[in-house]
Parts: structure tokens; C-alpha cells; sequence
């Protein structure tokens, strides 16, 4: 029997059959060949897998993991048969390190497990016998040397999947989502039914967007907020397309292929398409070249709900008509929002876009939130440049300055609502330490920290100050937070990426990974050999750019806070390896400080051998 409202995650696969049948609910190149698969094909194929493990004996709660390395149909109907069969799913990144996928498989208790590549199946498949419960893997992947995931398949006519599956309650745990374990051992973030359904009903009324309407997913599906994209897009019968990230752009891209409506993507993402776009207006001859940056200048001026007149309404239709609708071609052309969180997003580039008719509106959340606290909304007047928008329906935000260290009505960021976790899987003692109770309200300490400030219609507005944990002091006793500097600092299209030190020294410096190809283009210009990284940023020339850099931003912050001297680093930082070495940036492109620091530590120590008696 259909729901006729979802009680269980699931249940939205069956509403959308019932009530808002797609014919290509979700799409993936197979054989690159775009295959399409229905809502019924969905619903169908989930039975299978659910019909499968309660053959194989799966009872409920016991937990069934998925490493898969690209999104795709699989993962979404394996996670529906997971669910369905009364077990949890325990999604995780195919980028992490050997250690943690014996750590979190054994924490977990993992009894089978998902791969999508043959090669992820061999990886695991050698460590199995560190990872004693788990009986059997099976691979997305069809070959000689792997259980195939087909071979589990049930019968998804069986009644025993709804006896099962009836059982099932909203407040029951159905995932596990461990976090990247960037502060210390991985955590398992225990998410019911409830807590994300919640969010879906929170964020869904928000978007501009109906049935029909494409949307592109290609952040990693095992992180809530791209696993709660595809649920909202299944709530709203949007019809969702799987693609890779390295095919995104170009002139046979997944952009110009699918011509999205609406995608979710990370800050670093939207900094390297625009890096992208910049590129192009360098290399523009006269007079397209001051054209472009005549119209990108112009967009200095804008903010959300931003409405010129007169001469400058005429100033923005021309460069409407001659540059930025190219942006918009080069991105499909029938974007109506781009969504972007999991990491802060400078002001520079949601103003840029959205000036050209890209609007991007930046959002706020946690895994321990399942995923959104707040969000920038596309009606007019609720939004605000420079903050990651209003509390979402039935989501409590406070701000708890009591610490007394941070700026007047700065302190940590707490929320409260149906979508705060059910707690740490086997760690009370974690999750006593970021819940707290308060006239029967649970509160999640967020460890950021941050401040309200009132929008145009008198609205209140979070605005994101820092990270509690990345706050670094000083030794002269000076608090910094690192984080919007280091933001502000990227609005330069010559920096790829930045990292500032300085936690118990006398100033703060910065590690600067350069963005390659623009920085090329100015030695080619300025007659500096550009052969070699290693040798580029030995040039005097070079350092003198940057240092100019520095300067133009060092204002903007008071004089603790500026950087003393900087370094610039010749390797690139990833979210992976292909040597599997350790990673500077998480799986949503966040800086892993602490590997940053122990990787350039002797760097590090110089910088300040040679200025720390000045």
C-alpha cells in the first residue's frame, strides 16, 4: 500500500510512483549511452535488493555498508533496499584510507557491503579478513573476479518485504554517516528516519523548481547533503541525472548535455569554474578583453534584489547580452539556482554569478543536522549576500557568547529541531559533549562560530565567523579565526588555495598554493620563464605579486590578524591521492589543517626561524 504522506525514507519512492510518476526519474550514461530509469524502475529494482538481504538472512538494525566512487542508480536503489529490508545503511567515501575502512567497518559491525568498482571490491576484498563480521561483498560491477550485485537479487513481488518493511518506524536509525575525521577518530552520526524527512519537508518549499525539472547530482552521495539533494528531488519529482565531475564543462559537457535546472555543488567547485571563466577573459584580444572586464567589474555593484535604472540598467543589459549570457550557454542556459554548502563560499563569487543570472544561494549545515540549519532563499528579500541565510522551517538558531573571546554578538552557533541527530553510534560521551539540554530542548553544539545580523525586510540572518576548533591563538594571547581570511584571500584568481599558521607564535603567516594556470599566463605576460613550478615561485618577481596580494587584503582585518609572511607550495592540494598518500582537502574539499601542518612542518619552522626574533 502507497503512504499517502512518508512515514519512512523510503516511502518517497512509492509516493512519487503513485502521485507524481516520472518516466526518467533518474538518468546515467551506460556505455556512454544515456540509459533512463522510471519511478517504477526504481521502486522495482529497490525490492530486488531489499528482497535479497532478507534472504540472506539481514536481520533489523544490522548494518549494510556502500563505498561507491562515482554517483549512480545503483547507489540509490541499493540505499531504498537497505532501508526496506529493515537494515542500516553505512555509506562511505572510496577515498579514505585502508585504516579507516577497517575502522569504521568493524565500529559499524558491517555484516555485508556494496563496492562500485571492481577495484574498490579487490581493496576491500584484501582487507576482509581484518574486518571479521563482514560475510560478503558485492560489486556494482559486472565481472569474472566479483560477486555481482545481481546475483543477491530477491523477488520484489515478495509480501515479505512489506511485512518487513511495515514494521519499520519513523523515529527508527536508518544510516550511520561517519564524518571525515579531520579532528581525530572518525565519529558515526546515528540519522533516523525522522531526522531527514524533516529536513526534506524543511528545504523542499524553498526551491524554485517542480516536476519535470532536471538537476544534475555529482557530489559524493554517501555525504548527507548530496544523500538528502537526491530525496528532495524524489520528493519533488524532479528528474535527477548522475554525472562525473571531470565531464561537467566544455562543449559536449554534462552542462551543455543535460542543460540542468538546478544543481548543488561545493565552494571549491563554482572557485574553479569561474577561475575557468577568468582564464578565458585573459586570453580575450581587444576589444573583447576590456569588454569582459568592464562587465565583470560591473558586477561589484550588485546584491540580491539589486534592480538598476536609467543609465546603469542599459550598462547591464549590454553586458548581459554580449558576456554574461555566454556564462549562462557555457552552464546549459536554463539554470534556475545553483545550491552550495559543506564549506564557506566567498562573497565574491555568489555575487558574480548570480549578477550574471546564475543566482547561487549558499546554505548552512552539519551531518549532525541531517544536514541544513539555514539557507539563503530565492523569493525576494530572503536572501542576504555575505551570509548562509535564515533558519529553516522548525529549526531553532542561537548564538551562545558566553566565552566572552569572540566580537560583540559573536559566539557559538546552536540549533534545535526534528532533524538534530539521534547521537554518536557507541560515543555517548561524544554526544554528551555537543547536545545540550535546555528546558527539555536538545541543542547542537555546532562548533562554529558565528553571529545574527538583520536582512532588508528585518529578517534575521546567520553569518559564519569561524570554526570554534580552527580558532588559533597567538603568543601574545590573540585569538584569530582563520577561516573568512582565508576566504577573502581566494577571491584572487591567483590563489588556489590557502592555509593560515600562526597558533602560539608572534604573527601569522600563510601557506599559498598557487592557482597554476593563471599564474602561467601572467609570467608568460611579464617575460618570466614558466617551465617549472618549483622554479616560478622562486622568482622575485613572483613573490613580489603575491606579496602585493597581501596587501590589498591585509587591511580588510586588524592588525593581529594580517599576515606577516607568506610561502608559496608547489603541490596541489586534493581530496585524494592516486599514490594513497594522505590528503589535504576532505572528500567536500575542506582543509584538513592537521595534515597541512604535520606535511609542512619544517616548512613552517622556517618561516619563523627567520623572523621570530624581529
Amino acid at each position: 500500500m502507497t503512504p499517502q504522506s512518508p512515514r519512512r525514507l523510503f516511502d518517497l519512492a512509492y509516493i512519487q510512483e503513485k502521485n507524481n510518476f516520472q518516466p526518467k526519474a533518474y538518468s546515467q550514461r551506460e556505455s556512454e549511452i544515456w540509459k533512463s530509469y522510471s519511478s517504477s524502475d526504481i521502486v522495482q529494482l529497490s525490492r530486488s535488493v531489499a528482497a535479497g538481504l532478507i534472504n540472506l538472512g539481514i536481520q533489523p538494525g544490522e548494518k549494510v555498508g556502500m563505498v561507491v566512487a562515482e554517483n549512480q542508480v545503483e547507489w540509490l536503489v541499493t540505499d531504498l533496499g537497505i532501508q526496506q529490508s529493515a537494515a542500516v545503511v553505512v555509506p562511505v567515501y572510496s577515498t579514505i584510507s585502508n585504516q579507516e575502512f577497517v575502522f569504521i567497518f568493524n565500529h559499524a559491525e558491517i555484516r555485508y557491503l556494496f563496492c562500485g568498482t571492481k577495484e574498490l571490491y579487490h581493496t576491500v576484498s584484501a582487507l576482509q579478513d581484518q574486518i571479521p563480521g563482514l560475510q560478503k561483498i558485492f560489486c556494482f560491477q559486472e565481472s569474472e573476479d566479483t560477486n555481482y550485485w545481481k546475483s543477491m537479487f530477491g523477488d520484489p513481488s515478495s509480501e515479505l518485504i512489506d511485512t518487513v518493511s511495515e514494521s519499520i518506524q519513523t523515529e527508527d536509525l536508518s544510516t550511520i554517516i561517519y564524518t571525515s575525521g579531520t579532528t581525530g577518530v572518525p565519529k558515526g552520526v546515528m540519522l533516523s528516519h525522522f531526522n531527514i524527512l524533516s529536513n526534506i519537508h524543511s528545504v523542499r518549499s524553498l526551491l524554485p523548481l517542480h516536476a519535470g525539472h532536471r538537476t544534475l547530482s555529482f557530489l559524493p552521495l554517501c555525504h548527507i547533503f548530496e544523500k538528502v539533494k537526491t530525496y528532495v528531488a524524489m520528493d519533488m519529482g524532479l528528474n535527477v541525472h548522475y554525472v562525473g565531475i571531470d565531464n561537467l564543462g566544455g562543449e559536449d559537457g554534462d552542462l551543455v548535455t543535460v542543460k540542468p535546472h538546478f544543481f548543488t555543488t561545493v565552494p571549491r567547485l563554482l572557485e574553479k569554474v569561474f577561475d575557468r571563466i577568468y582564464q578565458k577573459g585573459m586570453n580575450l584580444s581587444w576589444p573583447k578583453k576590456p569588454l569582459f572586464f568592464w562587465a565583470l567589474k560591473l558586477t561589484d555593484k550588485y546584491y540580491f534584489d539589486y534592480k538598476p535604472s536609467g543609465l546603469e540598467a542599459l550598462k547591464w543589459k549590454i553586458a548581459d547580452k554580449l558576456i554574461f549570457s555566454k556564462w549562462r550557454k557555457a552552464l546549459g542556459g536554463e539554470l534556475i539556482g545553483v545550491f552550495t554548502g559543506a564549506a564557506a563560499c566567498p562573497e565574491k563569487i555568489v555575487r558574480v554569478f548570480s549578477a550574471a543570472g546564475i543566482p547561487i544561494r549558499e546554505g548552512y549545515g552539519l551531518t549532525e543536522a541531517s544536514p541544513g540549519i539555514t539557507v539563503n532563499h530565492y523569493e525576494a528579500h530572503e536572501a542576504l549576500l555575505g551570509t548562509v541565510g535564515k533558519a529553516v522551517l522548525d529549526v531553532s538558531v542561537t548564538i551562545d557568547t558566553s566565552d566572552g573571546i569572540y566580537a560583540a554578538g559573536e559566539g557559538e552557533i546552536l540549533a534545535a529541531g526534528p532533524n538534530i541527530m539521534m547521537g554518536y553510534y557507541k560515543a555517548l560521551d561524544k554526544t554528551e559533549e555537543v547536545i545540550r539540554v535546555k528546558d527539555g530542548v536538545r541543542w547542537l553544539l555546532t562548533g562554529d562560530i558565528g553571529k545574527m545580523v538583520v536582512g532588508p525586510n528585518g529578517g534575521q540572518f546567520l553569518k559564519i565567523t569561524d570554526r570554534k576548533k580552527e580558532l588559533f591563538k597567538t603568543s601574545g594571547g590573540k585569538y584569530v579565526a582563520p577561516a573568512p581570511i582565508e576566504a577573502a584571500l581566494k577571491e584572487d584568481f591567483l590563489v588556489d588555495n590557502i592555509m593560515l599558521v600562526g597558533d602560539d607564535r608572534k604573527f601569522v603567516s600563510a601557506l599559498i598554493v598557487p592557482s597554476l594556470t593563471t599564474l602561467k599566463t601572467w609570467c608568460q605576460q611579464n617575460g618570466i620563464s614558466a617551465d617549472k613550478l618549483t622554479d616560478i615561485v622562486l622568482n622575485t618577481k613572483v613573490k613580489e605579486l603575491y606579496q602585493d596580494i597581501i596587501n590589498r587584503f591585509n587591511p580588510r582585518f586588524n592588525k593581529v590578524e594580517q599576515i606577516k609572511k607568506f610561502v608559496l607550495v608547489t603541490e596541489l592540494w586534493e581530496a585524494s591521492k592516486p599514490d594513497g598518500s594522505l590528503s589535504e582537502l576532505t572528500p567536500t574539499l575542506k582543509l584538513k589543517r592537521r595534515v597541512i601542518l604535520e606535511k609542512y612542518k619544517d616548512l613552517i619552522a622556517t618561516i619563523y626561524h627567520d623572523r621570530e626574533d624581529s
